[in-house]
């Protein structure tokens, strides 16, 4: 109902985990780095283990886990522990694609059908993990038989690697006397916390770019409300914030505050009148305060009776508080910074429409050539006027004191750009940009799928059919070129041509830096916005 009102593509705070709006905190990252350590150790035959507070991440995790695996691995998920020894590993033997027919019910046919595989793929060079959700809900016949599965084994290597995703509780339950040996084989721990106040407000902002939205509706004190009343637990961010844009949306308030963030948690959220009992003293007490520093302040402007200033501002002239520009806005930003790399990819591949099924986020930061069919990336250096010749969106690489921060050209104008950073709209005198940026850029852009690789001359085909399109938006087809589909000498020349207005390296190949040139010539995709002073 509200995705039109506030520009949005689509709902930005669903709970379930799509990996587009996978949002990476420092602990989360560390936790990712945790989970592929384990899988990469193959076959020391240890468990991985990964608790964290229900909504924290976990099970988000477990699925960009499964994007990032090598492709020699096979995996196996568990997602209903509640069950016994032998259904377990009936579970564990159909999600690896096992025959189980006339085994079932008989925990040593089905562990030797496992073993038995096991073997196969160690020979074909293949890596099992099995992967347990809500692990805590095991029971204890069941954890002890999947402790026995780590004892599938050659001589010199475990067949099976376990990774264990779990409440708190999953921790008290293996220090339990009865599962030290259990415990004794867990190599890698990691315990996930909450968002902290500004990893939340990164988080929230994150998840509206990736919707589509150009201009986060929630006031500073509406992502402050939001932190507060969810503890920094992303799930609880999503359920208060989709209230809070619902209820925006029903009272036509484009900027969300704190009072509407506070009812929403009251709506959504259990235990929130022990809340507002907390808060309600501190207003009590901070009320009885106020009264205090009226009655002081009575008292000093009797005592000090005089004429009272006049005000600063002349009559019909209210006085003006003094904005901060574009400079300091960003200064700020990158003071704090937030996971600009990935919310900058996260809006650029938002901007070409880029679906989750095409490639992953993480997979686009390393920028290689094609990212995917049809889809290109480059790392280069250019000056602004270079880039604006492109007229797409494309990231700017800022040099900071820290780790580089990294923003999406917006637009441009004659005085100022327009740059976003973190879900923030800067605009900034064009000079200006020179003191955070000394030319790096990254693109990303569509081309036809058709198009692999280097063009040159004597290569035929759809691809240069599409080049030549391209280029007679240029030239209009200079020369009457209305021939096949063929790179010759005159096309040769016509690149050139190309390369030298977009001051690129007059080679005459249709590499990489040309063929976003070539994109830039169509009409369809993302523009720089021109709405820019």
């Amino acid at each position: 109902m509200y995705l039109e009102y506030y520009g949005l593509r689509e709902a930005p705070f669903s709970i379930t985990p799509d990996p587009r709006y996978v949002f990476l905190s420092d602990r989360h990252r560390d936790a990712l780095a945790h989970l592929l350590y384990g899988v990469g150790k193959g076959g020391s035959g240890g468990f991985v283990q990964l608790t964290g507070e229900v909504g924290t991440g976990k099970t988000t995790l477990s699925r960009l886990l499964l994007e990032q695996l090598p492709e020699n691995t096979q995996v196996a998920l568990l997602l209903n522990p509640r069950l016994s020894p032998v259904e377990m590993i009936e579970t564990v033997c159909e999600e690896l694609k096992l025959d189980v027919s006339g085994k079932r019910g008989s925990l040593k046919a089905l562990t030797d059908a496992l073993n038995t595989y096991l073997l196969d793929a160690y020979a074909q060079g293949l890596r099992v993990v099995l992967i347990v959700d809500e692990a805590q809900n095991l029971s204890l016949d069941a954890m002890e038989q999947i402790r026995l599965l780590t004892n599938l084994e050659t001589p010199t290597q475990k067949l099976l690697q376990i990774i264990l995703l779990g409440q708190p509780e999953l921790r008290d339950m293996l220090n339990r006397p009865e599962l030290r040996q259990l415990a004794q084989r867990i190599t890698a721990r990691y315990h996930l916390t909450p968002l902290d106040a500004g990893e939340s407000e990164a988080y929230v902002k994150h998840r509206m770019a990736v919707a589509g939205c150009q201009r986060v509706p929630f006031s500073r004190l509406g992502l402050r409300a939001l932190y507060q009343r969810s503890g920094g637990i992303p799930r609880l961010i999503n359920v208060v914030a989709d209230r809070a844009l619902m209820a925006g949306y029903a009272r036509e308030q484009q900027s969300i505050g704190e009072r509407l963030v506070d009812r929403s948690a009251d709506e959504t959220l259990p235990g929130h009148a022990r809340y507002w009992l907390r808060r309600a003293g501190r207003w009590l007490i901070a009320a009885a305060l106020a009264v205090l520093l009226v009655l002081a302040g009575g008292w000093l402007l009797n005592r000090n009776a005089g004429p009272v200033p006049p005000p600063a501002a002349t009559a019909g002239q209210p006085a003006t508080k003094p904005q901060t520009d574009g400079v300091q806005k960003l200064e700020s930003l990158i003071a704090r910074p937030p996971e600009t790399e990935l919310f900058a990819f996260t809006q650029l591949m938002s901007r070409w429409q880029v679906e989750s099924g095409e490639t992953s986020v993480l997979a686009a930061t390393r920028c290689p050539t094609s990212i995917a069919s049809g889809l290109y990336c480059l790392r280069g250096n250019a000056s602004l006027e270079q880039l604006l010749r492109f007229d797409r969106p494309l990231i700017l690489v800022l040099n900071t004191s820290k780790t580089p921060a990294f923003v999406v050209l917006e637009g441009a104008g004659t005085k100022l750009v327009r740059i976003g950073m973190a879900g923030d709209a800067i605009e900034l005198p064009r000079q200006r940009l020179a003191e955070f940026w000394s030319g790096d850029f990254i693109a990303i852009w569509r081309v036809p799928q058709k198009i692999s690789g280097s063009l040159i001359v004597g290569d035929a085909g759809p691809a240069i059919g599409w080049a030549k399109q391209r280029l007679n938006a240029l030239d209009g087809g200079a020369g009457g070129d209305t021939g096949p589909a063929y790179f010759d000498l005159a096309m040769q020349e016509r690149v050139r041509k190309l390369q030298l207005s977009y001051g690129i390296q007059a080679d005459g190949i249709i590499g990489p830096e040309t063929l976003f040139a070539l994109s830039a010539l169509d009409e369809s995709g993302p523009h720089l916005s021109r709405n820019v002073e």
